[in-house]
């Protein structure tokens, strides 16, 4: 009888203690550190600015939503200050002493490089959503994925543009000289050569030039009928003021995306952005879910537009996300895996990484052209997609 009741109260007691613990809060899952490193300051400063803030409207998005794996993400941001050096450092930082899972961000092709090699040399996920420069996805590693084109792929639409409605004879090329400028200069440079486009001038420039103007009296001289032209924001602004300072009356400036998309570009330039085409990797009235939607809600919160960068940067925040709750575990070679199989739609397109050519993890989307009109950028190109007729040829300045 004793025995009876002494197993009688110690079940009681086993379920006393469950029912109390079940009343206490349980301690909340450490949270996911992921890192993401941009160019805060510096000349690209303006990149990673747009980059970050849609980066966090994401995140803010899918923490009210739940976060993941029943613990919230926690982003911790690095500024590489576009600095190859600086960013690597930040790289080997994030992963020794702040023990994220995986890294994102990556702006400037040369720093998005650096980050990489980091990356690989320490099995460690890394998903880029800007650096172009094809190279970086043509060595072989398997822990590095690239969510938006690369800068070979940029040009598509606007030589498609070229081939069928401008049809120049001959081009006058000039870039940035970083890993980004001189790898779409030469893959430009093929393009024009397949279209049977004469290069006049192909010439590249140290970034941070303040006077264009020798390099533009050789275009004015050469008289191309295009221009195109591969640089950030403040050299995208100088070289087309100074263009119109010398008169200097093409049939079509083209950029190669980069500092032609951002509403920097009007605010620094002005008038003599009207007419100019870019390249770009989106708009947001392109028939994916949310593209407009982050449009509207990143000028509600941030009170100015948003364009193709901060496009990525949202749309990784979602892929990032969505690994983390696929992966079956933690470790590197599991979130590898699950980076590996991912299958989104995103706000700026369908996300699948794949092998071609000589690239691997690589995603591959459909690229654009836009024109600036009266202060906005409108897409022209492909015709289907298109919100406003395109003008061409350019008009002389004194008729602008």
């Amino acid at each position: 009888m004793v025995r009876t009741n002494r197993r009688f109260l110690i079940c009681l007691a086993f379920i006393f203690c469950v029912v109390m613990v079940g009343s206490f809060p349980v301690p909340a899952a450490e949270p996911i550190k992921v890192g993401i490193i941009l160019p805060l300051t510096g000349g690209q400063a303006a990149f990673g600015e747009i980059e970050k803030n849609s980066f966090i409207m994401a995140f803010n998005e899918i923490q009210k939503a739940g976060g993941v794996k029943g613990a919230k993400i926690e982003l911790l941001f690095e500024d590489d200050t576009g600095k190859p050096d600086i960013a690597r450092a930040a790289a080997e930082k994030l992963i020794s002493k702040d023990k994220v899972v995986m890294l994102g961000g990556g702006y400037g092709s040369s720093e998005t490089r650096a980050i990489a090699g980091v990356a690989q040399q320490n099995k460690m996920p890394f998903l880029i959503n800007t650096g172009a420069a094809d190279i970086i996805t043509e060595q072989g590693w398997n822990f590095v994925f690239r969510l938006n084109p690369p800068v070979s792929e940029y040009s598509e639409a606007a030589e498609s543009f070229l081939m069928e409605v401008a049809k120049p004879k001959t081009a006058a090329i000039l870039f940035e000289n970083s890993l980004f400028g001189t790898s779409g200069s030469k893959e430009f440079e093929k393009s024009c050569q397949g279209l049977g486009i004469q290069v006049l001038l192909k010439e590249g420039y140290e970034k941070g030039a303040v006077d264009f103007k020798p390099l533009l009296l050789k275009v004015k001289n050469a008289n191309p009928d295009l221009i195109y032209m591969i640089s950030y924001i403040m050299d995208a602004s100088l070289i087309m003021r100074q263009s119109m300072e010398l008169d200097i009356n093409p049939k079509l400036f083209i950029g190669g995306a980069a500092g032609f998309t951002l509403p920097e570009f009007y605010q620094n330039a002005g008038k003599a952005t009207e007419g100019v085409f870019s390249a770009t990797l989106w708009v947001p009235s392109l028939p994916f879910p949310g593209a407009m939607a982050y449009f509207n809600n990143y000028k509600k919160l941030y009170g100015k537009d948003t364009e193709y960068h901060g496009a990525e940067a949202y749309s990784a925040m979602y892929v990032i996300a969505d690994v983390l709750k696929r992966t079956k575990s933690l470790s590197n070679e599991d979130i590898r895996q699950a980076l590996a199989a991912t299958d989104l739609m995103t706000a700026f397109g369908r996300i699948q990484f794949g092998s071609y050519g000589k690239k691997t993890n690589q995603n591959k989307l459909a690229t654009y052209l836009v024109q600036w009109h009266n202060g906005k950028p409108e897409c022209v190109w492909p015709k289907g997609f298109a919100t406003t007729k395109y003008a061409y040829p350019h008009k002389p300045w004194k008729d602008r």
